[in-house]
């Protein structure tokens, strides 16, 4: 069977895990398995895989703070697995990093989407004019598409993998209003279902990141009804 890649899961109900893991090694992936919220930064250090699936509640350390500290150093995709009553931590997890969720009761077709769309959105180059130069300008503005930095001026922004994604597809779109179906497609690697948050969540926390007032916004603008523009005389 061909081999599409390495995941870490990390999930406390051993049975549920096991489960998970062994569907994922019949469709092609290598899937290792995570216990303890404690143990993940060793883990993910040592596997250094494709993408990590993370419970929230975890024993050792809760899957919030684990997101937050993988983000020090991973830029891979991590999607959090979520219960039904924890919109909060659905925001909370994107602000700190996670690319995107899935809420339990896990349903296997569904899971192994959401796990292709973000490993390949996370491995496909930019497509822009400028990738041969791994370089997307706009103003100040400088994205890196090779090494996947950020920066305005002199001063590197840190992003999470899924800021990155979105903020390189609207600077590469600069001047342009993009709809939310065309960042799902793009980002995400699925169409916009009507009911996700997630780019909302981003967006918000690209504003922070930027110092763009979120009450009136000028470098990255929610045009309603129609998607989002990313002003390029603002950078």
């Amino acid at each position: 069977m061909e081999q599409y890649g390495t995941i870490l899961l990390v999930e406390d109900d051993i049975s549920l895990a096991q489960w998970v893991a062994e569907y994922l090694d019949n469709q092609g992936y290598k899937t290792h398995c995570c216990y303890r919220g404690d143990e993940v930064i060793e883990r993910v250090k040592s596997l250094d895989p494709d993408l990590v699936l993370l419970d929230l509640m975890l024993p050792g350390k809760d899957g919030i703070s684990v997101c937050r500290d993988l983000r020090q150093f991973y830029n891979k995709p991590v999607i959090m697995l979520t219960a039904k009553d924890e919109e909060m931590d659905e925001v909370i997890g994107l602000e700190v990093g996670a690319s995107d969720y899935v809420i339990k009761p896990v349903r296997p077709r569904a899971l192994l989407a959401r796990i292709k769309a973000n490993v390949r959105a996370a491995q496909e180059k930019p497509l822009d004019h400028q990738a041969a130069k791994h370089e997307l300008v706009v103003g100040q503005l400088t994205i890196d598409t090779q090494a996947r930095k950020v920066s305005v001026g002199a001063q590197e922004i840190i992003v999470s993998s899924a800021e990155y994604l979105l903020l390189q597809f609207l600077a590469s779109h600069a001047g342009e209003v993009v709809s939310r179906d065309a960042v799902f497609k793009a980002t995400k690697g699925r169409e916009y279902d009507g009911l996700d948050r997630s780019v909302d969540v981003l967006i918000s926390a690209l504003r922070k990141k930027f110092n763009d007032d979120p009450q009136n916004p000028e470098k990255i603008k929610t045009v309603w009804g129609k998607g989002y523009l990313l002003v390029p005389s603002a950078w």
